[in-house]
């Protein structure tokens, strides 16, 4: 028997007409829809501030006032975690909305996640739950099941343990649902969407448009990975892979139902846009929850000035010792320059003939980053460098938040499933747990014989997905060939990492080996400051960290070129 499970969002902003690509491209049972982000959680909680009603992803209705009726009339059930920081609001809006259009829906919802009254100083402060909560509404008859901040694999979980009747220690089952699970929750990038050697997609193969992906899950915890007839992009081995590497660490992926061994899973073709996940084992969850805390760290303001033609370094020597002198008496707590050369020698157009020097300030006082910044630049348009000009001038400074990761015990969160008619259902924490630990790294291959290199970009052999949890960025890398597997293993060592990407040589980066996956995966701690919304560096959720890693060259043998 199997269970036919969608995904139509893989953020808050994804593609809106998605839900009905999805409901009329083919068979479905459940629909999911991944709304939430650790950004997204802080933007919600600014929204919650201006409106207590609000704190939800307001598309999501949109959506469903276009989709609800076809949903019904299709059988196929909704769940979705955009209800963010404020489920029961959500679940409560799209009742009256499917009282407007005579659809007859139940409409259940997940609680429990938010921790904030706990935590003050908090924004908000969400726990991530698992799929047990979304079980029991299933199990009860809800037609859309709408949560708050649950794990995204826990939108597949949840369908899967209440179609199946998986019982919470089902550990290897449940391993297959969430690596399922990890792989349909960010949409499109399991069809060919920001896929490295998207050069290689083939004929017939159209990536403007990459269709939405959907597993067709098994009883055993196995599954097809696939998407609608039809549809743009593809689904092959590399685009699963680079999804499972996706915001990823060690071999051991631990979340609120269980801990699945990502050093177990086994993928093979299944004919054209299919790929088959199986052999995944899963063991006891840890046994404290993590919880997403995103508080306000202060004000923020930057300032980019273009710097052309000639004498750059001194153009930006200059401005940078103006700009000190203007900031001396009160100087913002933070400040950081940086020179992005994006200029050329004897260029046919003046941008390309610019460079970009960068100023960020930040300050607990919005009047530290505004106006003495705003001032201070402003002052020397006439005094300055030759060329003067500055991208936009700086505002009063504005608002940035900090992510931080702490845990609880499972048993301290009130996880609940509340059904149409009000009831609440009770979602014990998990029975048996196991505190997380990685297991010994595997055996290197056998190295690959002497014979003659080329210095070329590490993208030509590899592929990549990086992306961020917090202040770290995790980079996989992977290879297609258990001959470039054997030359990968030995020659991207954690130290190899920290040459080849410079920023990183006075941080903590750790690589873990996943033999199976003929992959390497690194996290690289603190590169990004306090997380996304502090806007640490230039690409602040390392969205284009393992793009600049293939980009960068090294010795590689001739055989694999």
């Amino acid at each position: 028997m199997t269970l036919r499970i969608g995904n139509a969002s893989g953020f808050y902003g994804d593609r809106f007409d998605a839900l009905r690509e999805m409901l009329t491209g083919g068979e479905l049972d459940v629909l999911t829809g991944d709304y939430l982000a650790e950004l997204t959680m802080l933007i919600l909680g600014r929204d919650r501030l201006k409106d207590p009603g609000a704190g939800y992803a307001r598309t999501f209705l949109r959506q469903l006032e276009d989709c609800l009726g076809l949903a019904h009339e299709r059988g196929v059930r909704i769940v979705t975690n955009a209800g963010g920081l404020n489920p029961a609001g959500l679940a409560d809006a799209v009742r009256r909305l499917a009282d407007r259009l005579g659809i007859p829906v139940r409409v259940a919802h997940v609680e429990g996640d938010d921790l904030t009254a706990a935590h003050p100083g908090s924004l908000a402060a969400h726990a991530y739950l698992g799929g047990f909560g979304i079980a029991a509404c299933l199990r009860a008859g809800a037609d859309v099941v709408v949560t708050g901040r649950v794990t995204d694999a826990a939108l597949v979980t949840g369908p899967a343990a209440a179609h199946f009747g998986w019982e919470p220690d089902a550990y290897d089952r449940l391993a297959g649902a969430v690596v399922a699970g990890h792989v349909l929750e960010c949409g499109t990038q399991a069809t060919g969407g920001n896929y490295a050697f998207f050069t290689d997609a083939g004929p017939g193969r159209d990536l403007r448009r990459p269709g939405f992906p959907l597993a067709e899950l098994h009883e055993d915890g196995s599954c097809v990975i696939t998407k609608h007839p039809g549809t743009g992009g593809f689904v092959d081995v590399g685009t699963v892979t680079a999804q499972l590497l996706y915001e990823t660490g060690g071999a051991r992926y631990a979340g609120p139902d269980v801990t699945a061994r990502l050093d177990t899973v086994r993928l093979r073709q299944d004919g054209r846009d299919r790929v088959r996940i199986e052999g995944v084992r899963g063991e006891a969850p840890p046994p404290a929850l993590k919880v997403g805390r995103n508080r306000l760290g202060g004000f923020r303001n930057e300032v980019v000035f273009v710097l052309t033609g000639l004498d750059i370094e001194a153009k930006a020597e200059l401005v940078r010792d103006q700009m000190a002198d203007a900031l001396a008496t009160s100087p913002p707590r933070e400040v950081r320059w940086e020179l992005v050369r994006t200029d050329r020698a004897d260029a046919d157009t003046e941008e390309t003939a610019s460079a970009l020097l960068r100023l960020v300030v930040r300050d607990p006082d919005q009047e530290a980053v505004g106006r003495a910044l705003s001032g201070a630049a402003v002052e020397l348009a006439l005094a300055s460098y030759p060329g003067f000009h500055v991208l936009a001038p700086p505002g009063k400074g504005a608002p940035y938040g900090v992510f931080e990761d702490v845990y609880v015990p499972q048993g301290d969160v009130p996880h609940a499933a509340v059904l149409d008619d009000g009831r609440r259902i009770p979602v014990p924490s998990a029975r048996d747990t196991r505190v997380v630990e990685e297991p010994p790294e595997p055996p290197l291959p056998e190295p690959l014989p002497a014979g003659p290199t080329r210095r070329a970009p590490l993208g030509l052999v590899a592929g990549a997905r990086s992306g961020d949890k917090g202040g770290n960025a995790n980079v996989g890398v992977w290879v297609r060939s258990d001959e470039a597997w054997r030359w990968l293993a030995h020659t991207l060592t954690a130290d190899a990492f920290r040459q080849l990407v410079p920023e990183s040589r006075e941080l903590t980066v750790t690589r873990h080996l996943l033999p199976g996956l003929r992959a390497v995966n690194f996290t690289v701690e603190g590169i990004l400051g306090q997380g996304v919304a502090a806007q640490h560096r230039f690409d602040p959720q390392a969205k284009a960290l393992g793009e600049w890693l293939r980009s960068r060259h090294l010795d590689i043998p001739e055989a694999l070129l």
